[in-house]
């Protein structure tokens, strides 16, 4: 028997197909993530996930839904919510740096777009998000850009946090990505393989810092489809030096972490050769990842998701990779623990209303 479901999948559509459904049981399963494809209104979006959950309970209800350009579900009551530098921008809009009251007011923001985030989604049936991104924005990443806080990591830590506050008063985990840090490179991990030439005291020193000071606070970590070639030749979502050494030894995070989409260009290149997807997966988990994202892959009839799964099993039979109680207790913390609040009773809420009112 699995004690381990680390692969995260997708589906094609507004509802689960009878592929879906049967890929859903397989014990390697461990979640799924939602697109813009699989959103229509509240009351589809609210039936397809509590379909899921009626298949397992477990199974961990996911979707990047952080705010400004990337916001999954749109309209129909849910909150438009604004890029995170707009955060940023809130904080340092006085010139007065820590003693100004641009900071309160964006701490106040972000927690305000924290918890209207998390009580939205929840209320639908989703359990976790993506957020936040901890990437410093150096003004070069074009797939970054204003995903970022800020380029100062005090500024990105401190409204991280407060982020993860308003996630948490709404009980909803938090993900901190992408580690060690996206934000330094042009090139964009989904098209192309990117590479960061910097030291590692130079990254410890300015991107890591995030984690390092959240990573008591930090639910689960996501790793960056990035080479650091003076760090490792491999990737950081397959680097037992940045994910074991680094983030689990030197910056003491225990949380759950998770690859990046393993579809990506970014996560289909190791050693300089191309790689499979069940070979991409394994590389991640063996590398230290708990969960396997897999996304777009359901598509048009697509087997990549049964080929992984089954690439998996074959990998646990003949003994390449073994599944871990830890990983596994690591992804079930990250479901929630309380109930949520129907739509309704949601938004006729003080937390919600004052919520409203502190967005910028």
């Amino acid at each position: 028997m699995n004690i381990q479901a680390p692969l995260i999948v997708d589906i094609e559509g507004l509802s689960l197909t009878a592929v879906d459904q049967k890929r859903l049981r397989n014990p390697l399963t461990g979640g799924i993530v939602l697109f813009g494809r699989n959103w229509q209104d509240r009351t589809q979006l609210t039936a397809l996930c509590a379909h899921i959950k009626a298949i397992r309970k477990d199974l961990l209800i996911c979707v990047d839904h952080e705010g400004g350009r990337v916001q999954r579900f749109r309209n129909d009551g849910f909150t438009h919510l604004p890029a995170m530098r707009r955060l940023g921008e809130i904080w340092t809009q006085d010139g007065k740096g820590l003693s100004g009251e641009g900071v309160l007011k964006a701490c106040k923001a972000a927690s305000a777009v924290g918890y209207l985030l998390a009580a939205e989604l929840r209320a639908c049936g989703v359990d976790f998000s993506f957020t936040p991104v901890l990437d410093l924005d150096y003004g070069e990443s074009s797939v970054i850009g204003d995903r970022a806080f800020s380029r100062d990591p005090r500024n990105v830590s401190l409204l991280a946090k407060s982020l993860m506050h308003g996630l948490q008063h709404a009980g909803m985990g938090n993900c901190g990505k992408h580690f060690p840090g996206h934000g330094y490179v042009k090139a964009d991990s989904h098209v192309d393989m990117p590479v960061d030439l910097r030291s590692l005291k130079n990254i410890m020193q300015e991107d890591a810092k995030p984690y390092e000071w959240l990573n008591n606070e930090l639910s689960a970590v996501m790793t960056a489809h990035v080479i650091y070639p003076k760090v490792d030749a491999r990737p950081a979502g397959f680097s037992q030096k940045w994910i074991q050494e680094i983030l689990r030894g030197k910056l003491e995070f225990a949380g759950a972490v998770f690859s990046d989409d393993l579809s990506m260009v970014g996560a289909r290149v190791l050693n300089g050769q191309p790689i499979s997807f069940s070979q991409a997966t394994l590389a991640a988990l063996s590398a230290g990842c708990d969960l396997a994202l897999l996304c777009n892959q359901s598509l048009n009839g697509s087997s990549v998701i049964d080929e992984v799964l089954d690439g998996l099993a074959e990998a646990q039979v003949k003994g390449r990779w073994q599944p871990d109680e830890l990983s596994e207790a690591r992804r079930l913390a990250l479901l929630p623990s309380s109930p949520a609040l129907a739509w309704d009773d949601l938004v006729r809420s003080v937390n919600y209303q004052q919520a409203l009112a502190c967005l910028p």
